[in-house]
């Protein structure tokens, strides 16, 4: 962004400051890097001057995720509550059908001691579990990082790699196709069994449906949300022996009816 650029981009934010009256007007002075609030000022897509994120338009961002500069984000991908990725003096790239989870943090890194330029990359359907922090690595398809896990500059997962929860990944290593490390420092503890390794696949798939849900949740406007409202608390006043007796059949009301795509499967398994 160049001199000119800037100026009406300060110009437009000086202008936002004034009060809502004046947004809209100061959103258009922003250009490109306009961005409006529906309920609240945090911003969850924040560009640092010339360098704005790219979310996919299938991906689910929680209200509360931080995506800030040089990030992007695939499709059917979804950034849960509290998470925050920062794209600021490197980029960040995640993939398709990856989950990041709650309270998580992703930055990079412009340089180290070894003197390496490293992005973040997290690739295709990989789960990253709640408080992960990953600096400057790269987590390749279909792996797994558990919840509480770190990885500094330099670390690469594998495909089907597992990083136990509560893992320290140290500088540079390098987690090997089929393995679970774990530990601080982590460390090789064991080989994934087959059944493992298709819960990771499992388990991108479930976060991907329960997006979905979260992201007809988010997207509901005001008067819908108090109309469900006033409807819960109506028919949790339903007394269902009381109404049976009086030959009434209770339905339930289809606005509070869980998708079956996040539902357990009751069915049973073939013997």
């Amino acid at each position: 962004m160049g001199t000119l650029g800037r100026a009406i981009y300060s110009v437009g934010f000086w202008i936002r400051e004034t009060g809502q009256s004046l947004d809209r007007l100061g959103c258009r002075l922003q250009g490109n890097y306009y961005f409006q609030e529906q309920l609240s000022r945090h911003r969850t897509l924040m560009n640092i001057f010339d360098k704005a994120p790219v979310v996919d338009k299938d991906a689910f961002v929680a209200p509360s995720a931080s995506i800030i500069g040089d990030v992007q984000v695939g499709r059917g991908s979804s950034i849960w509550y509290g998470y925050v990725l920062r794209g600021d003096v490197n980029s960040i790239s995640i993939g398709c059908g990856t989950n990041i989870q709650d309270n998580s943090l992703v930055h990079v890194a412009k340089s180290n001691l070894s003197g390496k330029v490293l992005p973040t990359i997290v690739g295709d359907n990989v789960t990253i579990g709640h408080s992960a922090v990953l600096h400057g690595c790269t987590v390749e398809d279909e792996a797994f990082v558990g919840m509480g896990a770190t990885l500094l500059d330099g670390v690469v997962v594998e495909k089907h790699a597992m990083v136990a929860a509560g893992a320290l990944v140290r500088q540079n290593a390098k987690i090997p196709a089929g393995e679970v490390w774990g530990g601080n420092p982590a460390k090789f503890l064991r080989k994934l069994t087959d059944e493992e390794i298709a819960f990771i696949a499992q388990s991108a798939t479930n976060y991907s449906n329960l997006a979905q849900v979260h992201a007809t949740e988010n997207a509901k406007p005001f008067d819908e949300i108090v109309f469900e409202k006033v409807l819960r608390k109506k028919f949790a006043r339903w007394d269902e022996k009381y109404h049976s007796m009086l030959g009434v059949v209770r339905e339930t009301p289809p606005e509070l009816i869980l998708p079956r795509n996040i539902l357990p499967d009751k069915s049973p398994k073939a013997i």
